[in-house]
């Protein structure tokens, strides 16, 4: 089979076009025969870690689709002829999606409704359990004694309704995915975008306010359609958008930070208005969510998803961008250089 590989960690031209033997499905896994294979930032981020690979031959890309091939022994809930979404293939593992097969645990590839097609399938994974976390980290911290944070947050029709969910940066992949999630679970949604195109992509997503940040006053454009302010803001720039965030959240609101782009990785917080505020700054990496509360994303977005309100293409805000295997060191690339859409790489058919 063909397979995308990399040995060393550094640039897009680290990655090879090889072939190597089917793998074989052991006791718990599945095997999928994968059609796309989605690009994440993370996915170039670990290829480029100065750190180098952690095993000595790496296939990239988390996410995917595909159609289920082969189980071991011991799967009863999947079978060959299911489609499927892939989520986490390549976290502490050498195997991601970009090639032809891939074997991993059962859990982690997941039945794809008929209606649902396999560009929507492989959207999801990184994008949707991150978005999934931002939004239900309001209501998903329950204490354990023992281990920490056990809750898990859930997302359902009306779970968000009379909340109020600023998402920033609206154009991007997660940005996408809060708006469409938060907008099902019955939040108004309010997200910030930096030009009339990705305005456009937002609104197409389903956003109830689209809030240019280049033009006028910002904090006050929010402010007029959330005069209470916002009770979550589901952050991309936490430095970056810090005085706008403190500006608009409502008393005992919530910044969900995903990601620090744009300024340097440390947030200098202003004590007084965040104490003053009750405020909660909540810092989110899907990989090592709480065992309940990624699970419990993986069921709502699958909910989400067979209800129809996860889209993708141009008319959900989130156009295509696609590449083929033997171009994944582009679509690397591409993701790199902040390409707007989902990047997938066509690896079947």
């Amino acid at each position: 089979m063909r397979a995308i590989i990399y040995t060393e960690t550094g640039g897009p031209e680290v990655l090879r076009l090889v072939e190597r033997p089917v793998p074989e499905p052991g006791p718990g896994e599945v095997r999928v025969r994968v059609v796309l294979s989605a690009v994440n930032p993370s996915d170039w981020k670990f290829r480029a870690d100065d750190s180098g690979p952690t095993f000595p031959e790496v296939v990239p890309n988390q996410d995917g689709s595909g159609v289920v091939d082969a189980v071991g022994a011991g799967v009863d809930d999947l079978r060959p002829g299911d489609r499927v979404w892939i989520w986490e293939a390549a976290w502490q593992r050498p195997d991601g999606t970009a090639q032809e097969f891939v074997v991993l645990p059962a859990r982690q590839a997941v039945r794809l409704p008929a209606e649902a097609s396999f560009e929507v399938g492989a959207a999801l994974g990184v994008p949707a359990l991150t978005a999934h976390r931002c939004l239900t980290v309001l209501d998903s911290t329950v204490l354990d004694s023992t281990v920490g944070e056990s809750g898990a947050g859930r997302l359902a029709p009306g779970a968000l309704a009379g909340r109020t969910v600023l998402v920033a940066g609206g154009a991007g992949a997660v940005g996408n995915a809060a708006i469409q999630l938060a907008g099902w679970a019955g939040a108004t949604v309010v997200t910030t975008v930096s030009g009339p195109e990705k305005a456009a992509l937002a609104a197409s997503a389903g956003a109830h306010h689209v809030v240019n940040y280049r033009e006028g006053d910002a904090a006050a454009e929010i402010r007029r359609v959330a005069p209470g302010g916002v009770d979550l803001v589901v952050e991309v720039a936490p430095v970056v958008n810090l005085d706008l965030d403190l500006a608009v959240l409502a008393p005992a609101g919530t910044v969900a930070v995903y990601a620090v782009d744009g300024g340097p990785p440390e947030v200098l917080l202003p004590l007084g208005p965040v104490a003053a505020g009750n405020l909660r700054y909540q810092g989110v990496l899907v990989y090592t969510v709480p065992e309940a509360a990624k699970l419990a994303a993986v069921e709502d977005v699958s909910a989400a998803v067979a209800a129809g309100a996860l889209r993708v293409g141009e008319e959900a805000g989130l156009p295509i961008v696609r590449f083929p295997l033997e171009r994944a060191a582009d679509a690397h690339a591409a993701v790199e250089a902040g390409a707007v859409g989902k990047v997938v790489v066509e690896v079947g058919a």
